[in-house]
């Protein structure tokens, strides 16, 4: 089909039932996806029993609630990322920590602790980790008071909330940075996420001859008066998914050095009696700017 009667369509479609001036950015947006849509089409040469397939996709995978799933897996929330990046650079914005795809699986609610807090909740099996660190400014102030959220899968790749078996808020905490930056956490070392098997990403990433995998990490926020919120996650090294990672999260800077430790005395300060894994990580935040996007904005989350 020719464009200009692609464009004679959508002109149609714009003028037609019009009860006012309507909002101009949503008019924008859904006028540039319908015309894009129908050149794809007409492209591809997509049949009706495919276009109503995929629709009827979406309003699967909407009602499953994986919408939110199956944006990180396609790549477009690591696309968001990477604009950002290049606003902020534009901006005169480098460095600090790099930023990395939230998911969909965060929980707002989680119980505050004050520098130090403990995640599991004694009846999640896994090798014992501490993790701590300091949340620094771009200039290498420590930032007294930061909110460092917390949260990670159990050792089946399960997050709480979502998975009805676990305690409320296992593996989940927010823990406010001492007078020095310091946070720290008691929890147990991940395993790697995988999309739910037959679940609309599932089937999507099939289609595609892709996996669902994703390597073990620890999902973070760092919000402190004054700074741009920091999202993140750091990646256990050596997963076999660490470079393959299906939702892309994975990123240089984002690997901190898991190191087991075998000593009385440090064990004695977490009060543990044999050895423990540590993770060392610093949090490095920008100072709010004018003339760059948000990076505190709003979007479907779960609450509890």
């Amino acid at each position: 089909m020719d464009k200009k009667t692609i464009d004679a369509l959508i002109e149609r479609i714009s003028t037609t039932g019009v009860t006012g001036p309507g909002n101009a950015r949503v008019k924008t947006i859904v006028t540039r996806m319908i015309r894009d849509l129908m050149i794809q089409i007409d492209e591809l040469d997509i049949q009706p029993e495919e276009f109503w397939a995929g629709l009827n996709f979406l309003s699967e995978a909407g009602r499953n609630g994986e919408l939110g799933l199956i944006a990180p897996g396609i790549g477009i929330e690591h696309f968001l990322d990477l604009r950002m990046d290049e606003a902020e650079a534009k901006a005169g914005l480098v460095g600090g920590t790099p930023r990395t795809i939230e998911g969909p699986l965060y929980v707002a609610g989680a119980p505050v602790a004050q520098g130090f807090a403990r995640l599991d909740d004694g009846a999640t099996p896994g090798e014992t980790v501490i993790m701590q660190g300091v949340v620094r400014t771009a200039d290498g102030k420590p930032v007294a008071g930061a909110k460092v959220e917390v949260w990670h899968a159990n050792h089946l790749g399960n997050y709480s909330y979502f998975d009805k078996t676990q305690s409320a808020f296992n593996l989940r905490r927010t823990i406010i940075t001492d007078a020095e930056g310091r946070y720290a956490f008691r929890s147990i070392l991940p395993v790697g996420y995988s999309c739910p098997p037959g679940g609309s990403t599932d089937r999507l990433l099939q289609a595609l001859g892709r996996h669902g995998h994703r390597p073990a990490h620890i999902h973070f926020f760092v919000t402190a008066p004054g700074c741009r919120k920091l999202t993140t996650q750091i990646n256990i090294e050596n997963d076999p998914h660490l470079w393959d990672d299906f939702a892309f999260g994975t990123r240089e800077g984002l690997v901190p050095a898991v190191k087991k430790v075998d000593d009385a005395a440090a064990a004695a300060q977490y009060d543990l009696t044999g050895p423990f894994l540590q993770i060392d990580f610093d949090f490095t935040v920008h100072a709010e700017a004018a003339a760059v996007p948000a990076t505190d904005f709003a979007r479907p989350r779960a609450a509890a």
